[in-house]
């Protein structure tokens, strides 16, 4: 069973013999019928934030979050030579170890265990089975300083990996991962309480909680460096250097591999490692380990057949992962160039993210695993930054490495940050959005699956389904409310088409309120229907997210209509001019108006768009003369615009004598 925690995909080969002695048991048992816990008060054995995770999303709790019976686990503990391990919930089983046949055949004897199997042999002092190979970063050539839009000073090679997917886009209107909570499942974390990428996170005590499935303590930082590795590719924040993909999140670091041999008890201590995530309350998996061939003798490999999302431990545990609302990522395997080479396990879950690996240019990793599952679904789902991608190294130095292990949690940490933009949505719905911007959702392939996703695209699309709008009208003036998120750099365009027009017009330019995070918001807006002949008249909101680029990314999120039931001739502009006109001079500017305008502002524009003076006030029906003070301006033609509050109302040109 390949596991492809290693970086470069290549195996050594272990030495444990055909006839090694099976040392470790899954013991399955039969009911919970003698648990002390009730659904009715999950208190005891679920935290607050994975109850109220439930209520969120209308997610029951059921027999498989109840612990497995403490009195049938201290039975099974009470026979000699017996040690419990770890205990699943979800697969209601718990693995022991002992060499002792005859302790075995008392675990079978008891009443309340259907059976058990082995799930390893003894363990051995065997070289490590992960080969990595990490090269220098990558130099581009773009400095970092080019940027300078950015909330984070990302650095080069940072910018380039977050950029491919238009994520820094959500850093930057504060979707950082902080109130998020990440579980990474892997084989250590050697040395994060020390190494420079960590800093912020442990200064911040961003890591919330550790253990070590395989050797049952609370340490982690003294193991295999891989998942550290991977840890830093979300958390890292070393300004100008190397930034994570959510390095505000919150963390739990769960050892479930052991790194010196592959057996399944490792997919059952994966399924250990993601009921602790969903117990902790923890939002995201992100997974970097996979099974499917080259498990150690006599343990025989899967099939391929076996990976349909329904048959292995680690699959079932990570769809039930999902369904209790955790976002569950997984890489996709790193055996794209040797003999096995489709994707592994839990990556064939059917309601979890497998990633594939691509290159800063979305060039797709040789050794990137090949879908689909056996039962047809694509898999990959989407793809990310696997080849030449950040880590921190164990020497305290940011180097490159290549690997679907890493392609997952920096796909993770971007989903993280988009989650925490949308609350309102479950896990399943993020998913979907997320495969929706692949950039290749129409037509996916069995290598990148929907593609790589653009998380701006992805941000437009729950933003639309988020946004709500309706509108009324009374004496002809149209009131459209409205309600979206937004960051205080975002503005909506208001645009209407009445049955005189032939298309859709902008009629108004509103400002989001201020703040630099996302955050919901509501807004109204007061249409004065002018010249208007009755029928219906529509609006649509244009909600432009980001003003950072050379061309504005917009959305339109919502639209509403009204019915005109009677014609608004009357309502309207009389005449706006300017007397004398030319003028070398002061001038008057006479608006004449059938109703009350509280907000009137009015501009003076050059022949080049500046504004050269703006002044507001108001004006009560009727006719109106305002005093214009054009010393200051130069010789010349101006445009003078008139506004009730923000739509135009009228329009006057000026000319400025000598």
């Amino acid at each position: 069973m390949n596991k492809f925690i290693i970086l470069l995909l290549a195996f050594l080969s272990l030495g444990i013999s055909t006839k090694a002695q099976y040392s470790r048991y899954i013991v399955r048992i039969k009911d919970k019928g003698a648990t002390n816990f009730n659904l009715a008060n999950p208190a005891p054995y679920l935290s607050q934030r994975a109850i109220q995770r439930r209520t969120r999303y209308n997610i029951l709790i059921d027999s498989s979050d109840l612990p497995v019976p403490s009195a049938y686990v201290s039975q099974i503990q009470n026979i000699p030579n017996v040690t419990v391990l770890n205990i699943s919930r979800w697969l209601n089983a718990v693995t022991v170890m002992t060499t002792d046949q005859n302790a075995l055949s008392a675990i079978n004897a008891l009443p309340f265990v259907e059976n058990s199997s082995p799930v390893a042999a003894r363990r051995v002092n065997d070289s490590d089975k992960i080969i990595e190979e990490i090269m220098p970063v990558p130099k581009t050539g773009r400095r970092p300083d080019q940027v300078k839009t950015n909330y984070y000073n990302y650095g080069a090679n940072s910018l380039n990996e977050i950029r491919l997917h238009n994520g820094e886009f959500l850093h930057n209107i504060g979707l950082r991962g902080q109130g998020m909570q990440i579980a990474i499942l892997d084989g250590g974390f050697y040395n994060y309480t020390s190494l420079k990428a960590f800093d912020s996170v442990n200064t911040n005590s961003q890591v919330l909680s550790t253990w070590d499935f395989v050797f049952g303590h609370a340490s982690v930082a003294e193991d295999h460096p891989h998942g550290m590795q991977c840890f830093s590719t979300i958390a890292a924040n070393i300004p100008g250097l190397f930034i994570g993909k959510a390095p505000k999140a919150s963390f739990h670091l769960f050892k479930t591999e052991d790194v010196l041999s592959e057996y399944p008890i490792e997919e059952f201590n994966w399924a250990c490692g993601a009921e602790r995530a969903d117990s902790s309350g923890a939002d995201i998996i992100s997974s970097s380990l996979g099974y499917g061939y080259g498990f150690n003798d006599p343990v025989p490999d899967y099939s391929y057949s076996d990976l349909n999302g329904g048959i292995t431990m680690s699959a079932r545990a990570a769809d039930l992962a999902a369904k209790k609302g955790l976002l569950v990522l997984n890489a996709a395997g790193n055996s794209g160039n040797d003999y096995w080479r489709m994707i592994t396990t839990p990556a064939d879950g059917d309601s979890i993210l497998a990633v594939g690996a691509v290159s800063t240019t979305g060039m797709v990793g040789s050794f990137s695993s090949y879908g689909p599952t056996a039962d047809g679904r694509v898999k990959p789902d989407v793809a990310s930054v696997g080849v030449n991608a950040m880590i921190q190294a164990p020497d305290n130095t940011i180097q490159a490495s290549n690997g679907t292990s890493y392609a997952c949690p920096n796909m993770a940490g971007l989903a993280t940050c988009l989650w925490q933009g949308f609350p309102e949505y479950n896990n399943m719905r993020i998913v979907r959005a997320i495969k929706e911007a692949g950039s290749i959702y129409a037509s996916p392939d069995n290598r990148i699956g929907y593609g790589i996703p653009d998380l701006k695209k992805a941000f437009a699309t729950l933003l639309k389904e988020f946004a709500t709008s309706s509108a009324s009208i009374n004496d002809c003036t149209a009131t459209l409310t409205w309600r979206s998120k937004d960051a205080g750099f975002m503005k909506y365009e208001i645009e209407s088409k009445s049955a005189s027009d032939a298309a859709y017009k902008k009629i108004a330019t509103i400002n989001a309120d201020a703040g630099t995070l996302l955050d919901n918001h509501s807004y109204q807006y007061n249409d004065r229907l002018i010249a208007v002949k009755e029928g219906p008249v529509s609006y649509r909101i244009k909600q432009i997210v980001d003003t950072a680029v050379a061309s504005f990314t917009a959305v339109y999120i919502d639209t509403a209509v009204v019915m005109l039931n009677q014609s608004c001739q009357g309502n309207g502009t009389v005449n706006v001019q300017t007397v004398p006109n030319p003028s070398s001079g002061n001038t008057h500017l006479v608006v004449e108006t059938d109703y009350p305008v509280n907000k009137m502002t009015i501009l003076i524009f050059d022949m080049n768009g500046r504004v050269m003076q703006r002044s507001t006030t108001s004006k009560p029906a009727g006719r109106s003369t305002i005093d214009l003070l054009l010393q200051k301006l130069t010789a010349g033609k101006y445009i003078i615009k008139v506004n009730d509050g923000n739509k135009i109302i009228g329009v006057s040109e000026l000319l400025k004598l000598e």
